[in-house]
């Protein structure tokens, strides 16, 4: 974590005090490193130790760094079997820090940033976390969103079209150079997307190892982190999107994928494995257009990237290492053109 913040922190504090039961200072506040689109600071007060989220400076895009509808789900799911850390306070008036925040609990746990867990020296271990992730995916997808109220929380029916609308838009908007690939790949989804199944549920977004927080002394989640992608959709959006992460290779991005490791060696279970169980949780059989779903989940992550890569080009991107990212958009994209082709080829087979 580094030290650097700038804006006012006395006048931060007073407000906590005057907003937040409980909340004493002085305080000090540390930024977190990792991630790349709000600014997380660990905030250590003489109350305790919180967490504060806000949106980056700058001009944003819009219903991007939604850091209020992240108050709000982590909220709703309080009471619920997802494992979330308690939020206590969302401000909306920009003027003490210079955009919206929220303050959260501090979860005291460990943070996982390759896919192999190289950390961990027990296979049994390993595999108690995969389980424990899938186990999480799916408490989140059972959650009754009438009953935690949540019904409005986003547009039900046709997710895929509508999710594939809102990422073209979202890259052609933020588009530095052409990508052919970007290009055939966008073109083949758009011919391709399912018809609407009924399937409605709140999905995460952005569901993945490294957002989510293990205990110290058991293979266990405690707290699934960053919810600003979230909302009502389908379900193997969550699933496919783990999966895309599992299937890179190490190097690209924030989390070493697990492209060409010897998954039984390590007690890691294959993909398919790990979609089986899901779906037996879940009480469903299998999952037709397999490929179409991991596919759209490379395009969809493509875009994000390119999203960064922008504002990394306007110098209001929160992580340092931003400008990196715009190289991963085309590989990326390729990949996803890979699954097509040798969906077609088994299919031709």
């Amino acid at each position: 974590m580094t030290a650097t913040v700038t804006f006012d922190v006395e006048k931060l504090t007073q407000y906590l005090e005057s907003h937040v039961t409980g909340f004493k200072g002085p305080m000090t506040l540390s930024k977190f490193s990792g991630g790349q689109s709000n600014p997380t600071f660990k905030v250590t007060a003489q109350s305790g130790t919180y967490v504060l989220r806000s949106q980056p400076a700058g001009k944003l895009l819009k219903s991007a760094h939604a850091v209020d509808r992240e108050y709000e789900v982590l909220d709703a799911l309080k009471e619920t079997d997802v494992a979330v850390a308690k939020v206590y306070h969302l401000c909306r008036d920009t003027s003490i820090i210079g955009s919206m925040f929220y303050l959260m609990e501090f979860c005291d746990g460990i943070v996982y940033w390759s896919a192999s867990l190289a950390e961990i020296t027990s296979n049994t271990v390993r595999s108690q976390m995969y389980d424990a992730m899938n186990k999480s995916l799916v408490a989140l997808h059972s959650v009754d969103i009438n009953a935690v109220g949540l019904q409005d929380y986003g547009k039900a029916g046709n997710y895929f079209e509508r999710q594939f609308g809102r990422w073209t838009s979202q890259y052609r908007s933020t588009e530095l150079q052409e990508i052919k690939a970007m290009d055939q790949l966008m073109l083949w989804l758009e011919n391709h997307l399912p018809e609407d199944d009924g399937k409605v549920c709140l999905v995460h977004g952005d569901f993945r190892l490294d957002n989510m927080m293990f205990a110290k002394d058991k293979p266990e989640v405690i707290a699934v982190l960053d919810w600003e992608l979230s909302t009502l959709g389908h379900p193997y959006s969550d699933l496919a999107y783990q999966c895309m992460q599992l299937r890179m290779p190490q190097g690209m991005g924030t989390i070493d994928g697990l492209k060409g490791v010897d998954r039984e060696s390590l007690g890691i279970p294959t993909e398919e494995q790990y979609v089986a169980d899901y779906c037996k949780r879940m009480g469903i059989e299998q999952i037709e257009n397999w490929s179409f779903y991991l596919a759209f989940s490379f395009f969809r992550l493509s875009a994000i990237v390119q999203g960064v890569a922008k504002r990394a080009s306007e110098g209001n991107a929160s992580n340092e290492h931003a400008n990196k990212v715009g190289a991963f958009v085309e590989p990326l994209a390729q990949m996803a053109l890979s699954i097509i082709e040798q969906s077609s080829n088994s299919a031709e087979s």
